[in-house]
């Protein structure tokens, strides 16, 4: 459980704006968070080009009042796990930071699946050592591996969980049927899925995790540069109310669902605070109402 002086310390930042979200219904986190994907060299491989950067920015981000940061063994690999130490441990009292495992990474912009439970072990027990924790507040299944049985997966994160090495266990790029099997297995708090106002394959999901009160977490949050209907308003409405696209684009999605996460990732503090600025913008609700109803 979370002191009150660090839910304190974290409710007086900008980013506290955004709302707020109990994950297991133990950990508070606001619902702006910041993916960690982008601290990493290009494809999502190596060793950022400028590290000293990258830890100014993480520095920033829990400045700025976010207190969710969201990675993977598999950024870099295991890059960006190391920065996130290095800028910010020890660890302010508050700061959730969620990892994933399942995949193998064989070159920039290579990803390949691996639910070997052995694999699973062995990439949660390097999170840990990366991270310099314990214990990881939210452990995220990266993808279900249909090489391997989903209930070996879900079990070997569940054994994972009942050593104290994992606190709570969530799930990526899933449908209802897998979070319901999954959740037979063990307790599930979060899901992420690939989801934002130009993307919404996902709405049922979505809609589940609203009712079963499960963290979304939506990944490529920002798309907004698509040639939909969605996008051509979406551009249309932010140029209209003075904000930049993706700023409206976070706007609706922090307004879509009170289940919603959103973790927009970045190398840059300009970027990252127009995000964090986001959430104290005025955007109509009829503006946001009409997005909902494109696509």
């Amino acid at each position: 459980m979370q002191s009150t002086s660090a839910k304190h310390a974290f409710s007086e930042r900008p980013a506290a704006k955004s709302g707020q979200f109990l994950l297991g219904n133990d950990l508070s986190v606001n619902r702006l968070g910041f993916g960690a994907m982008r601290i990493t060299g290009n494809g999502v491989w190596g060793e950022p080009s400028d590290r000293k950067a990258a830890i100014a920015l993480l520095r920033r981000v829990v400045e700025l009042g976010i207190n969710f940061i969201d990675t993977a063994d598999s950024y870099g690999p295991n890059v960006s796990e190391e920065i996130i130490a290095e800028a910010l441990h020890p660890y302010p009292a508050g700061l959730v930071i969620a990892t994933k495992g399942g995949f193998d990474r064989s070159g920039p912009n290579r990803w390949t699946e691996n639910g070997n439970p052995k694999h699973l072990r062995e990439a949660c027990e390097g999170s840990l050592r990366r991270l310099k924790l314990d214990r990881i507040d939210l452990y995220q299944l990266h993808r279900i591996d249909s090489k391997y049985p989903a209930e070996d997966q879900l079990g070997t994160l569940k054994d994972l969980q009942s050593q104290g090495k994992i606190k709570h266990v969530g799930l990526s790029e899933v449908s209802v049927a897998q979070i319901q099997a999954s959740q037979k297995i063990v307790p599930i708090v979060s899901v992420q899925n690939r989801y934002s106002v130009t993307d919404r394959a996902s709405e049922d999901v979505l809609k589940f995790c609203e009712k079963e009160n499960i963290g979304f977490i939506p990944w490529f949050p920002l798309a907004a540069g698509k040639l939909s209907a969605a996008a051509s308003a979406l551009n249309k409405d932010a140029e209209e109310l003075g904000m930049s696209p993706s700023q409206l684009a976070l706007a609706w999605l922090l307004w879509r669902s009170p289940a919603m996460l959103p973790i927009p990732g970045t190398s840059r503090v300009d970027h990252l605070e127009e995000n964090v600025a986001t959430v104290s913008l005025k955007v109509p609700n009829e503006t946001l109402s009409a997005l909902a109803k494109l696509s």
